[in-house]
């Protein structure tokens, strides 16, 4: 992203909460903590509780002292949090009520190529999706026969979100941005969302733009994800497409992603809690060493470093080193001192 007003004082500041949640969230984020203090050694980082142990524990999964803690430093780093597998009283997702409360607009998902992931090659693509409203927003009812939920559209929400997309698109030197939406059957909602796209996509003139109906873009996403650039998204079809997206590049263990506002941002590797494997040592770091990496890219502004990292990760699986879940017998430890060995500082 370019330099914009902040960018300053996030540099200076420094500062990272620290929520590690459930099950291996506890073990591939503070050992993905230890790759970015190598990285920045003046990191400040304050560590925050948050998920369904918390909730267990304190009766909310996302403590006041936790969402103060995120808004003090800016950025964030959430790991993975575990899901009642059946109604909760009082139980609301953290992650989704963190996105809201610190304004994180925009998720971003890239989806890219690496090395001894079974990725299919060639794919470098990012997807931007609205991260506030849509049919996210919460609001549903029900007399037991029939169900509503509200799906909301604002022009608002639309133009940031476009906005962050094109501006992440010039930034990165990509060529073209796809919006998705399925206005044929949602005119006014997703026709909206449409609309609000076009009209930032004016102001970017150099990046080529078409639109694609969401069972559309499933398709050819499926068939030949190497054709895709930027996809822009409204929240519901971005969070499915992102995932299908994932799959051709080598699963949601190596998944990164980034929640991104004006006034913070988390990093927040996609994959769950995986309590099958947790207390092994063995989870994979990849996602959250590349979500840490977009948090160096585009909230500290710190894309030589950003890219340090990412070449490490590759040129660590290009060696063959890897966690079990991609055939390889490193530990989540190992494979973060592989990375470090590989960090070009110079």
């Amino acid at each position: 992203m370019q330099q914009q007003a902040g960018d300053t004082e996030r540099e200076q500041k420094m500062k990272l909460c620290v929520i590690s949640g459930d099950g291996i969230g506890r073990e591939v984020v503070p050992q993905a903590v230890r790759v970015l203090h190598r990285l920045l050694p003046a990191l400040q980082t304050v560590t925050a509780d948050a998920g369904w142990d918390t909730f267990r524990q304190q009766g909310t999964a996302l403590p006041a002292a936790t969402l103060a803690a995120a808004r003090d430093c800016g950025a964030v780093l959430f790991g993975a949090v575990s899901s009642p597998a059946y109604p909760v009283v009082g139980y609301r997702s953290p992650i989704v009520q963190l996105r809201r409360e610190l304004g994180c607009h925009a998720n971003v998902r890239p989806t890219l190529s690496l090395p001894g992931s079974g990725a299919a090659e060639g794919i470098d693509l990012l997807i931007v999706r609205e991260n506030t409203e849509d049919l996210y927003v919460g609001e549903e009812q029900s007399d037991g026969d029939t169900a509503t939920a509200i799906k909301r559209i604002t022009r608002a929400a639309s133009r940031r979100v476009a906005e962050t997309a094109f501006r992440l698109a010039q930034d990165g030197g990509r060529r073209r941005v796809t919006i998705v939406h399925k206005a044929n059957i949602m005119p006014l909602t997703d026709g909206l969302f449409r609309d609000a796209a076009r009209d930032v996509a004016a102001a970017y003139p150099q990046i080529a733009v078409d639109e694609l109906l969401v069972d559309t873009a499933a398709l050819k996403l499926a068939q030949a994800p190497q054709g895709f650039d930027v996809l822009l998204a409204p929240n519901l079809y971005g969070d499915i497409l992102s995932d299908l997206a994932a799959a051709f590049g080598g699963g949601l263990g190596v998944a990164a992603s980034l929640n991104l506002g004006s006034e913070a941002a988390i990093a927040e590797p996609v994959h769950g809690s995986a309590p099958d494997i947790a207390g092994r040592g063995i989870a994979n770091p990849v996602a959250a060493l590349l979500s840490l990496a977009l948090l160096l890219r585009h909230w500290w502004a710190q894309p030589a470093l950003a890219a340090s990292l990412e070449q490490a990760v590759r040129r660590t699986l290009a060696d063959g080193i890897a966690t079990p879940d991609l055939g390889g017998d490193a530990s989540t430890a190992a494979f973060c001192d592989a990375v470090l060995v590989r960090l070009d500082l110079d």
